[in-house]
Parts: structure tokens; sequence; C-alpha cells
């Protein structure tokens, strides 16, 4: 049913750029859509409607209206004819594909699932473990700075005590302390 347009430049190229190819669909204009809307009318891509067009072009819906400048046409066809013929292109489809072979049981499926999930789960039991035994040790470790800080910082105190109970100013106990070193 496909025709082909007249050539560019002929008689029935008009000067506005609009060529009806049927012209009993002159005036009935919203009946029509263009291949592109068409692809997203059926749900299928524009490549697959061009597809169509070169694959099965006697039994492609017949162009109504070519529109635009001649080097780059949009395409016209009726809605209701490209839709009947997607339909039937979706029935070749799966008569080519032949029987399919059965699907594996769902109960099948769900246990291949549990299995996988419990064993997940185990694992990220054995993670946990691990972590809240490291967060212990380092708990410890850092209880065990903390008391070793509280004694550092006890002596320090004490040390600044006993030099302020002499009367030693810090100053000058450090600048003794440096001469004495420094003497013969």
């Amino acid at each position: 049913m496909y025709q082909k347009p007249d050539p560019p430049g002929s008689p029935a190229d008009c000067a506005d750029g609009v060529v009806w190819l049927r012209p009993e669909y002159q005036g009935r204009q919203g009946e029509l859509v263009t291949l592109a809307a068409g692809a997203r009318l059926v749900g299928v891509s524009a490549a697959a409607v061009s597809n169509w067009q070169n694959r099965y072009a006697e039994d492609f819906p017949a162009l109504v209206l070519l529109t635009g400048p001649p080097h780059k046409r949009t395409k016209w066809v009726v809605a209701v004819e490209l839709v009947a013929f997607a339909r039937d292109q979706r029935t070749r489809e799966r008569d080519r594909t032949g029987p399919r072979s059965p699907q594996r049981p769902g109960a099948e499926i769900a246990a291949e699932q549990t299995a996988h999930y419990e064993e997940v789960l185990r694992t990220l039991t054995e993670r946990e473990q691990r972590q809240k035994e490291a967060l212990a040790r380092t708990r410890a470790a850092k209880r065990a700075a903390e008391e070793k800080l509280t004694r550092a910082r006890a002596r320090l105190t004490a040390e600044v005590d006993a030099v302020a109970r002499l009367g030693i100013p810090a100053a000058r106990m450090t600048t003794t302390t440096t001469e004495k070193e420094t003497r013969p």
C-alpha cells in the first residue's frame, strides 16, 4: 500500500510544501499522525516505525500527506491504520519467537532468594559481631588512655604546686636549671 511520492518539483509538489498523496483525507487532518508521533502512540521508537516502513512496504499504512521542504519531508499516516499495523507486528513477533521454555516454578525462585538472604544475614551478623568486639577493644584502649592522661595531669599539677611552694618562679627555675647544666 505504500505509495512513492511524486519527485520534488513535480506538479503535485505544492508551493507551500504540502503534498497530498491520499486527497480523501483533506479536511480530516485530525485523523492523521506523523510517523514520529505515531511511534510514541504505539509505544515504539521512531527507528522501529522507519524500519517497519522499509521492511514491510506493501503492508505498511500508505502515506497520506508530506509536509516541509523537499529534502526533509514530514510523513503523515492515518493513526488508526498505524495502530492496527503495530498490533499486527507485535502478533507476528510473538509468533516468530515460537513456544517459550517453561518458567522456573515460583517456589524454586523463592527458595533460592530465601537461601541467598539467609546467607547475607549470616554474613552481616558475623561482621556486626566483629565490629562490636573491635569497638569494645577501642573503648577499653580509650579508657586506659584517659586514665593515663589523668595520672599525667595529676603529676604535672603536683610538680607545679611543689615548685610554687618552694617559691621559685617558673621562668627562673628554667634558667637556673639551664645554667647549672652548662657550668663546668
